[in-house]
């Protein structure tokens, strides 16, 4: 085998189909797109959701639920994470984000899954009942920003 001897296999390579190149094209004139009507003009195809007039589904479908616009969104942080901390600084939220315990600073939620040893002092918006009573029993604080 040389180099200059590789070819393509047979059927693999196909000509593009080159339209409105006259009548012995077999493409020519209306380049295959019949006579008039919405498919043969230009852009002429409606969005691929489009049902015939037909009452489309998006709109047959009942609508559910609602979004509460009050709702608050807590970055959720769990006692197994503060874990090797200092333990003589407190733990606020600007240091789990240095920490890169959170992603970004805002309201933090610490919930009480995991176990914790050394006594931490944290910082947060909201805990849980089970995060409070374990940061209590190891001897920290868990303080209400």
């Amino acid at each position: 085998m040389k180099l200059s001897e590789l070819r393509a296999v047979p059927g693999s390579r196909k000509n593009r189909k080159r339209l409105g190149r006259g009548p012995g094209s077999g493409t020519g004139k209306t380049s295959g797109k019949g006579q008039k009507g919405q498919k043969s003009r230009s852009g002429g195809n409606p969005h691929p959701w489009f049902e015939g007039g037909q009452m489309p589904l998006y709109r047959r479908l009942p609508k559910r639920g609602f979004t509460n616009i009050f709702r608050k969104e807590y970055t959720v942080v769990n006692v197994s994470q503060l874990e090797g901390l200092d333990a003589g600084s407190p733990v606020t939220p600007e240091v789990m984000k240095e920490k890169g315990l959170i992603r970004k600073l805002g309201s933090v939620k610490i919930l009480g899954n995991g176990e914790l040893t050394g006594a931490v002092t944290v910082h947060a918006h909201k805990f849980s009942r089970s995060a409070v009573e374990k940061i209590e029993k190891s001897g920290g604080k868990a303080i209400t920003v």
